[in-house]
C-alpha cells in the first residue's frame, strides 16, 4: 500500500500494484521533490499521463487542484486509480482511457490547458520527445505552466520549447521540471 505523503487527504492510504512490473508507483521521497518543485496548486488543473496507480493525481488533488486527469490505457492502472478515486469519494478527477497522444489530441481539440503535466511512461518508451514537442506545439500549457518528467536516463529537450527549473537524481530515476 502507498501513502498520500500532504494535504487534505494525507496519510490516507492508496491502492496500488507490488509486483507489476509495467506499473511502477513513484516512492514518497521523489513525490515529495517533484510537488515542492510545483509550489501552490490551488485552483491549478493538473494531467497524470501515464497515471499507474494514480499516485500522482491524488497527491494534485489532495494538494488543492481544481481538477486532475488522469490518462493511461491499462486496464489495471485504470481500475487502481477508480479504486483509489472512490475510495477516497474524491469527485473532481476525471479517468481517461486513451494512449497519451491521443489524449493530449482530444484535450487541444477541446481546448483543455493545464497548469501541471506529469509524465512518467515505461522508461524504455521513446514517447519523451514526441509528447513534450505535442504539449509545446499545441500550447496545452497555461501561462507559466510546468512539466514533469520521470525517466532512467538523460532526455535532450528542446531548449526553444521549455526552460529547466530542476532536475533531481534518485540512484537510476531522474525527474525533470520544465517551464
Amino acid at each position: 500500500m502507498m501513502r498520500i505523503i500532504a494535504g487534505i487527504y494525507r496519510h490516507r492510504l492508496i491502492d496500488g500494484p507490488i509486483d507489476n512490473p509495467n506499473i511502477r508507483p513513484t516512492k514518497d521521497r521523489i513525490r515529495e521533490a517533484i510537488f515542492s518543485s510545483f509550489g501552490d496548486l490551488t485552483n491549478k488543473v493538473f494531467l497524470d499521463l501515464f497515471s499507474g496507480s494514480g499516485s500522482i493525481g491524488l497527491e494534485a488533488i489532495s494538494r488543492g487542484v481544481t481538477k486532475s486527469y488522469f490518462v493511461d490505457n491499462s486496464p489495471i492502472a485504470l481500475n487502481y486509480i477508480n479504486k483509489n478515486l472512490n475510495n477516497l469519494a474524491i469527485q473532481n478527477g476525471v479517468v481517461v482511457s486513451s494512449d497519451a497522444l491521443l489524449a493530449l489530441e482530444s484535450f487541444a481539440n477541446e481546448g483543455i490547458k493545464f497548469d501541471i503535466i506529469y509524465i512518467d511512461p515505461p522508461y524504455e518508451s521513446d514517447q519523451y520527445l514526441p509528447i513534450l514537442s505535442y504539449i509545446y506545439s499545441n500550447k496545452l500549457l497555461n501561462n507559466g505552466g510546468i512539466v514533469a518528467f520521470e525517466s532512467n536516463r538523460k532526455i535532450e529537450i528542446n531548449d526553444t520549447w521549455y526552460s529547466k527549473i530542476k532536475e533531481y537524481h534518485y540512484g537510476d530515476i531522474m525527474v525533470t521540471v520544465l517551464k
